[in-house]
């Protein structure tokens, strides 16, 4: 019997979830046209399955409008379906970005980037996950029998990530029980968070050809190693495309627009969380002495910052200016990459925008400091709940102009619904909840 390919046309919304319509293959080129009609209470779904109360309840039209730059096609043969989908971008009726788009948020951050300070964002997506299927071993971190036992998965993904145009950098078994890390090359502005989106989402479509599962779940279990979300980033010159986030000359050799960018993310990062940590589990990772991020503080050579300045490898045959980046890692899989990369630059902008001067580097684990010398840095707890990572959110003013009123009224409300779903369950209940949903 003849088969329709069929291609999704896809948004990672409030949830982290993506979610489309699809359309015959055959379409492509009429729906790179006109988009797909999109619902915008569609929005309020939470990664549970339940809807949110909405602003719009069954009103008003939204199209979903492809960029063909995200399109990815994984064949798997004859005899499976390919994973075949494009983002898009929800826009109004009239053509302008509607403002609860997570991938339109992204890009208007951008956008107030270039047009107020003349940069633009190169960042990379660093994710851990569980592969679902492999048994639990003991002693079997970064171990060759770990990789071993994935047999051709690996391959498999890798392949299909080249084929999707990513560049490929490492895939390793991780520290954590059926957990594997992935990392790709960076990309500029928005194509980073695109990026994001077909890493996790090839892993799924993977797995279940090989009859396993993939979850990008925050936590596995209370007693588990999370898996994050690290965010490689850096600073370009929009015109010449230039690197500007080295000089040897200045304090930790940050430059001074770079430094301005960075002290920006910890002066709002405790607000931001609501956003880079979107799930009621993700604050039993965010704790001290797990290898996760817990304290607002600057950190070199240390996997438990908040932000940290990455090593640079001479021997690597690269100018160090091309090198020389920073890494956010109070993130995880359970927010929408757009949603991520947009609260990063919000709070860089504002760092910016207010010549923020440079962050003092924190040269060990905040939790050892006393109350004093925290303050003394700058540094401060994170928020250790999402229901007060969201009232920190939705009290900070200066983000709400940046995010809009509609899109943080819209956030917070989804995300307060999802945390009372979740109110009245064990952490090992919303433990594999999420694991379902991610």
């Amino acid at each position: 019997m003849k088969r329709e390919e069929i291609i999704m046309l896809c948004t990672a919304d409030l949830a982290g979830q993506v979610r489309g319509k699809g359309f015959p293959a055959s379409d492509l080129e009429a729906r790179l046209r006109k988009g797909i009609g999109w619902t915008p209470t569609n929005s309020m779904i939470t990664a549970h399955g339940p809807i949110a109360p909405t602003p719009w309840g069954p009103y008003g039209d939204t199209v979903l409008t492809p960029d063909p730059a995200s399109r990815v096609r994984v064949d798997f043969g004859p005899d499976a379906a390919a994973s075949h989908f494009i983002m898009g971008d929800i826009m109004n009726l009239d053509g302008t970005p509607w403002s609860v788009c997570p991938r339109s948020f992204l890009k208007r951050m951008l956008h107030e980037l270039e047009t107020r300070h003349g940069l633009r964002l190169k960042a990379a997506f660093e994710h851990e996950f569980l592969l679902e299927g492999m048994e639990e071993r003991p002693n079997s971190s970064y171990a060759l029998d770990s990789f071993r036992r994935q047999g051709q998965f690996a391959e498999t993904y890798l392949g299909a990530l080249r084929e999707a145009g990513l560049e490929i950098d490492t895939f390793m078994p991780e520290y954590g029980p059926m957990q594997y890390e992935v990392t790709v090359g960076p990309a500029d502005d928005e194509r980073s968070a695109d990026h994001a989106v077909a890493v996790r989402e090839i892993a799924r479509a993977v797995a279940q050809h090989f009859g396993h599962r993939a979850s990008f779940t925050p936590i596995l279990r209370p007693d588990a190693v999370g898996n994050g979300v690290h965010v490689h980033f850096g600073l370009l010159d929009a015109e010449t495309g230039a690197p500007v986030n080295h000089d040897p000359s200045a304090p930790n050799a940050v430059s001074a627009k770079a430094a301005s960018f960075l002290s920006g993310i910890l002066a709002l990062m405790p607000a931001i969380t609501a956003v880079t940590a979107a799930s009621t589990i993700s604050y039993l990772r965010l704790t001290p002495d797990r290898w996760s991020a817990a304290y607002s503080n600057l950190g070199e050579r240390d996997r438990e910052a908040g932000l940290r300045i990455c090593p640079v490898f001479p021997g690597a045959g690269v100018d160090i200016s091309k090198q020389f980046h920073f890494e956010f890692r109070a993130a995880d899989a359970a927010a929408s990459p757009y949603m991520v990369l947009g609260a990063l630059v919000a709070a860089g902008l504002h760092g910016l925008d207010e010549a923020m001067e440079a962050p003092q580097v924190c040269r060990q684990p905040p939790q050892h400091l006393t109350e004093s010398e925290r303050q003394a840095l700058g540094i401060v707890r994170l928020p250790q709940s999402l229901d007060a990572a969201l009232d920190l959110f939705e009290g900070e003013p200066a983000l709400r102009p940046l995010f809009g009123e509609e899109l943080v009224s819209a956030y917070v409300a989804h995300k307060r619904f999802e945390a009372g779903l979740m109110k009245d369950l064990s952490p090992e209940e919303q433990c594999a909840k999420y694991r379902q949903a991610y």
